[in-house]
């Protein structure tokens, strides 16, 4: 007789974390200490940084560069650059070639950096993601300080705790979880963006706006029209109302690093990623969420749970601000429904899918109907012929 001799452990612990998050404008004026007063000194030295920028922001905003530099030598007394500033390829590029995350590991490498100093990124979501996965795999973590500069990161992305970049065609299939040090929205750097980028991040805000915040949405539909004309005093609050609602869903939750099976904060993006790839990320993240958001509540109004007012308010809201709601890649249908299995693998587990039985009322499914979807694609296709026969 075989005797087996066993023991077992499981043990529960949690680490807790601090999100810091700033809002703020003209960031690097010198008078400004925003920055500074989220940096530590390491053993008494100037804490020790590296800055990696957008080339999208440097070519928006010729004085950055000059401004940061300013900066810094205004206060050499606190801050040390591990070296010059590292330009990197903006927009979804920089997420689609394995040899730029080499690259930036490269420089953190070169750098000298320790896990006590200090990566700071400052650009789109893109950007954000992909330094953010180097700088939590240098070392096991390297502080990471994101400074968003589109509507469309500082509306959603930059206040999350997830990094990566697309491989295998797939999006964000590399990546990791890994809360970064602190988190700043410059408010000011909104206003270089071109029009299309300004749009962009507001249907981030109209997504967390019906799952969250049915006065958000309403503020939003009354105003989509002054959205889109760039009124500041109007946009600007949108936006930082969807970045805390986002922050909020993070860290109250109870599922920072989505181990569950639903993902709420995905509303409308199992098509949006399938989307992006299928127009060879011609088609910003933006605008492929506003399509997913409407073809998902198109969905949930043919499925019944969804009034056709509610449907219609949403439409209009998405049109007003300035998107389409509509691609020549809808003809392929069967394509785009393979981003329903794609995105239960990266979630893992059943499929769950967020869908709405009115404005602020999610609710959760774990099966589509490939046919009433195909339907909802049509749908969309013919709301678009119709209002180019209106015109």
């Amino acid at each position: 007789m075989v005797i087996f001799m066993q023991e077992e452990l499981d043990v529960r612990f949690s680490v807790e974390f601090v999100h810091r998050v700033r809002f703020t404008t003209n960031l690097f004026s010198p008078e400004n200490r925003t920055l500074l007063n989220l940096l530590e000194r390491s053993h008494g030295s100037p804490a020790k940084v590296m800055v990696f920028i957008d080339s999208n922001v440097t070519l928006s905003n010729e004085n950055l560069i000059p401004q940061i530099k300013d900066y810094f030598q205004h206060h050499a007394d606190f801050i040390s650059l591990a070296s010059s500033f590292q330009i990197v390829p903006g927009g979804e590029a920089i997420k689609n070639e394995s040899h730029n995350l080499e690259k930036l590991l490269h420089s953190i490498e070169k750098g000298k950096l320790c896990r006590r100093s200090y990566v700071i990124v400052i650009g789109g979501g893109a950007v954000l993601d992909a330094v953010g996965l180097s700088a939590a795999i240098a070392h096991r973590g390297v502080r990471l300080i994101r400074v968003a500069t589109t509507t469309l990161s500082q509306a959603d992305s930059v206040v999350g705790v997830k990094n990566g970049v697309n491989a295998f065609g797939k999006k964000n299939y590399l990546g990791s979880f890994a809360p970064p040090w602190a988190i700043i929205n410059d408010e000011s750097l909104l206003r270089s963006l071109n029009i299309r980028d300004w749009v962009a991040g507001f249907s981030e805000a109209v997504k967390v706006a019906l799952l969250k915040d049915g006065e958000l949405f309403e503020q939003i539909s009354s105003n989509a029209l002054k959205i889109h004309a760039r009124d500041e005093e109007i946009a600007i609050p949108i936006i930082r109302r969807s970045a805390i609602l986002h922050l909020e869903h993070i860290t109250k939750n109870g599922d920072p690093f989505e181990v569950q099976m639903a993902r709420p904060l995905d509303f409308g993006h199992w098509s949006a990623h399938k989307l992006e790839q299928l127009t060879h990320h011609t088609m910003r993240h933006g605008e492929a969420v506003a399509i997913g958001v409407a073809l998902d509540v198109v969905y949930s109004h043919l499925m019944g749970t969804l009034s056709e007012r509610d449907l219609r308010k949403i439409l209009l809201c998405l049109e007003d601000l300035g998107f389409s709601l509509y691609h020549p890649v809808f003809e392929q249908a069967d394509e785009i429904l393979d981003g329903l299995e794609e995105f239960r693998e990266h979630l893992g587990g059943i499929l769950t899918i967020t869908l709405l039985k009115g404005i602020g009322q999610p609710y959760d499914v774990h099966q589509v109907d490939h046919e009433i979807m195909k339907a909802s694609l049509q749908y969309l296709s013919d709301r678009k012929m119709l209002c180019e026969l209106s015109d």
